[in-house]
């Protein structure tokens, strides 16, 4: 390992002890200053670069994104989505054990969504209480009994997971519905080949390109069994959406029509597509649009951004809706605190990756707790996403608590509390200097069925206001590459791991495969159908991107 930052102007007063969050786990430096093994290519690479030179190439990044229509809205101003120059990078070690613990939490999660709208077991033996499903919001009685071909409910999934501070990877919450952001991560790893291709010589990265081969794979894996040839089409709600950008990379990438409802429609309990050729049926819909707004036969009856009927004709065997209706349920803030239980009663093993410690109001011994507490604890709201409606209790005002008080009496079920966990920490250009920015990880796994995908890295969402510890990019945060190392031969940190049976060091020779606007689903798709009513201008058609699913 080297010695400490202070070798290069780009680093200075980097590790100040008088820095917001000083506990927090830095991913590229040791606490007495040492370069950690896995960025010390990064480190060599980086520290001798001039800070012009560093800012010459984060505005070829900017320029980048602006010219693909990569922005988000933020103060009511259109800006590049903010990818920041220093890439994250995760050893091939650390990797593996992610991967494990990501692959057995979508199989819990898995079994789950298929027993809770099946015979429901893990409530009648007593595991989960019945009041915890019934009780959640996203729970859909109309999806009972429907069960898939192949039996996946979750082809799409994106676990959030962060760094405590003790370098240890915990998830902090679970998305199952639409989870957005892969088209960042492809983006990402293009533009920064592009910028700084120099950083790819020093190191072996695994590849992240290939993501939309294994989509597809899995959604045509999704097809009844009869079905030879699968039609495969992308729904989305159309340019309005923020992350409309990501539906039409998708879709371009995999070579399958992108559609919005009014293309399909559904006759004798199957769905057809409107073609210049004639009518074609679909068999596989992977949509990107909210529940709620999928069938208004079934929910919301002024939706037009659906296709009525859809629901029987999936229940009929006739279509397959990926992701699956009623996987709300399972990335519920409150059922995600029993996922340990989850992968106890279905897997028989352990977790391999913890939760963040989390209190649930609903019970009133931890209610009593939080309450007494709240000024030491982090409160999210269970409905909420995008970073909307977190208090955290010690920058609270007596104001803000009391309010926050009197919400979680009146509504215990909709409010979790965790302790405040200082986010790890990777150098982020600010100005003309690297400093430490918390960040966190959205690993994105592709389900066929047969095996779980993890895609290689993730999309790393990076807080950019000094001291903040939210992450996502309605409160200001960004987002960087990812770089997850392709294994060697074993270094000591991996053979360390290895021996403490946190890690599987993969041999050498295996092949190295290689949130816009932060709204809920339902917001975006609001603002669509209102969108609808409007005149299409060419401005209002140009792409933008987002997060549908708390990017």
């Amino acid at each position: 390992d080297h010695t400490e930052p202070g070798g290069s102007a780009l680093f200075d007063s980097y590790l100040e002890p008088d820095r917001p969050h000083a506990e927090a786990f830095d991913e590229m430096f040791h606490r007495d200053g040492r370069v950690r093994s896995a960025y010390r290519a990064l480190h060599d690479a980086i520290a001798p670069t001039a800070a012009t030179d560093l800012a010459v190439r984060s505005e070829a990044l900017d320029r980048a994104y602006l010219d693909q229509g990569i922005t988000f809205s933020l103060s009511g101003q259109e800006r590049p989505f903010p990818l920041d120059i220093v890439p994250r990078v995760i050893a091939a070690a650390e990797w593996s054990k992610l991967q494990r613990g990501i692959v057995q939490r979508v199989r819990a999660l898995e079994a789950f969504l298929a027993d809770i709208y099946g015979d429901a077991e893990i409530v009648r033996d007593g595991v989960l209480p019945r009041r915890l499903i019934t009780s959640c919001a996203h729970f859909q009685r109309a999806a009972a009994g429907l069960n898939p071909p192949n039996g996946v409910r979750i082809h799409v999934a994106g676990i959030d997971v962060v760094r405590d501070e003790e370098g240890t990877f915990r998830v902090l919450e679970d998305n199952l519905r639409n989870p957005s952001g892969v088209s960042y991560v492809m983006e990402n790893r293009r533009t920064m080949a592009r910028v700084f291709p120099d950083l790819f010589t020093r190191q072996r990265v695994r590849a992240v390109g290939d993501y939309s081969v294994h989509l597809l794979r899995a959604l045509r894996a999704a097809a009844a069994p009869n079905v030879a040839d699968p039609t495969v089409v992308v729904l989305t709600p159309g340019v309005y959406n923020s992350a409309y950008f990501e539906h039409s990379l998708l879709a371009r990438q995999m070579g399958v029509e992108l559609v919005e409802g009014r293309d399909l429609f559904c006759r004798d309990n199957a769905v057809y597509m409107r073609t210049t050729v004639g009518e074609q049926q679909v068999d596989v819909i992977y949509r990107r649009i909210d529940d709620e707004f999928l069938d208004p036969l079934q929910f919301n009856p002024a939706s037009v951004l659906g296709i009525a009927g859809v629901l029987n004709a999936a229940r009929a065997g006739h279509v397959v809706i990926a992701n699956a209706v009623g996987n709300g349920v399972g990335d519920d803030k409150l059922v995600y605190t029993y996922v340990p239980e989850m992968i106890s009663y279905y897997l028989g093993e352990k977790p391999l990756l913890p939760n963040v410690d989390t209190f649930r109001c609903w019970l009133p011994e931890e209610k009593d707790h939080v309450l007494a507490r709240l000024d030491e604890l982090v409160l999210k709201p269970v409905e909420g996403s995008g970073g909307y409606g977190i208090v955290f209790g010690p920058n609270a005002s007596a104001r803000q608590l009391a309010s926050s008080r009197r919400a979680i009496r009146d509504d215990p079920r909709g409010w979790i509390a965790q302790p405040v966990v200082q986010l790890s920490t990777v150098p982020t250009k600010v100005d003309d200097k690297l400093v430490p920015r918390h960040v966190d990880l959205r690993p994105f796994a592709v389900n066929d069925g047969e095996d779980v995908f993890v895609l290689p890295g993730g999309l790393t969402r990076v807080a950019l206001p000094k001291g903040s510890l939210v992450v996502n990019s309605s409160q200001g945060g960004g987002s960087k590459d990812t770089w997850v190392l392709a294994a060697t031969r074993a270094s000591d940190a991996d053979r360390e791991l290895g021996r403490r049976g946190l890690a599987t060091v993969i041999p050498a020779g295996s092949p190295a495969a290689e949130h816009g606007p932060e709204l809920t689903m339902g917001q975006q798709q609001q603002q669509q159908q209102q969108g609808r009513e409007r005149k299409t201008s060419p401005e209002q058609r140009f792409p933008r991107t987002g997060g549908e699913a708390a990017c």
